[in-house]
């Protein structure tokens, strides 16, 4: 019986942040873990009342807004195709394409942790398409299924 070791990867928010463009206050994970390989991650979100959102959404009862665990969601993916594709220090550009089957089960509040469960469907070139959940405390909050498209570099100068 042959049996194989798997590594999974991790990426703190350093590397997290060198592989996608995003910056506070719109980077959505702060850390991902259990990488395997372009397949699948997760990604990690510790929701704090500090985030600006939280003023408007919703004063006295603070609710993470749906889109939000959804672009978290979507930078989770970025950095599974980014890291998938080498990092070299400048971090890539993933655009969203779709977002399909979208669902809300549970808000989100302050004090909460956040789980992208991230798992590739399929890859055509440059496009890429994934099914995830995020999860809190073991319980399905949202969900959808998403397609990017990671561009080649340019250079602007």
């Amino acid at each position: 019986m042959d049996s194989e070791v798997k590594t999974l990867e991790t990426a703190d928010i350093f590397k997290l942040m060198s592989a996608i463009p995003h910056r506070y206050p719109f980077l959505m994970v702060d850390r991902i873990r259990d990488i395997q390989g372009d397949e699948s991650c997760i990604g990690i979100k510790n929701v704090t009342i500090n985030e600006p959102h939280f003023q408007g959404h919703f004063p006295g009862h603070p609710v993470m807004p749906g889109v939000l665990l959804i672009e978290g969601i979507a930078q989770t993916a970025a950095a599974l195709c980014a890291f998938n594709q080498g990092l070299d220090g400048r971090p890539r550009l993933v655009y969203f394409m779709t977002i399909d089957n979208a669902k809300f089960r549970k808000p989100v509040v302050p004090g909460d942790v956040v789980e992208y469960h991230v798992k590739k469907l399929r890859r055509r070139s440059n496009i890429w398409r994934f099914g995830a959940e995020a999860i809190v405390d073991g319980t399905k909050v949202a969900q959808a299924e998403i397609s990017a498209m990671m561009l080649e570099e340019t250079s602007s100068e």
